[in-house]
């Protein structure tokens, strides 16, 4: 996988990160450089923590499976893709809270890196250099992420469905992509 693909999934698997940093952002009775710098923290050390769980937990497994693992990368990033376009269409957005506490900051976190967890999987089946893409993610996450808590502040509610609509769109697309290699 080279580093503009790496950087093209980070994008796409940041997009939850970044609608519910602009939910946080629209919430806040006041949006400072200290929440965006926290929620960013939270949102991209999740999303480079989980990639690791999956790829650790899968790599047992790569060897008996090698022979489809496209099959299986497209099939993930797709249902994932699929699953974040869904709710964006979707009526009825959860409110957020104005919260920075630990319990609520981690509940968020873990909510919006489940899908990275899955990537994690898919990266024990591609050649990747897990610490590089990790880095990636998790930088990638925190910048949106932070930049998202800003624009909720600034920009309100109109963005936050089309940020998650591109990021299903970007993850089904590298899963395209991954099987056509394949």
């Amino acid at each position: 996988m080279s580093i503009l693909e790496l950087f093209i999934l980070a994008i796409g698997l940041s997009m939850d990160a970044f609608a519910v940093a602009v939910s946080i952002g629209l919430a806040a009775t006041h949006t400072g450089f200290k929440k965006a710098l926290v929620v960013g923290s939270y949102f991209g050390g999740f999303q480079a923590g989980m990639p690791v769980i999956g790829f650790f937990v899968a790599r047992g497994f790569a060897p008996s499976v090698a022979a489809f693992s496209h099959w299986i990368a497209f099939i993930l990033l797709s249902f994932l893709g699929g699953k974040m376009i869904w709710g964006a269409l979707k009526d009825g957005d959860e409110p957020v809270q104005d919260s920075l506490a630990v319990k609520a900051m981690i509940t968020l976190a873990l909510a919006t890196s489940i899908d990275a967890l899955a990537v994690g999987v898919s990266f024990a089946f591609l050649d990747v250099n897990i610490t590089l893409a990790v880095i990636f993610i998790g930088v990638v996450t925190f910048v949106v992420s932070a930049a998202g808590v800003w624009l909720g502040g600034v920009f309100g509610e109109k963005y936050k469905n089309k940020a998650a609509i591109a990021g299903g769109i970007i993850l089904v697309l590298m899963g395209i992509h991954i099987l056509m290699e394949g």
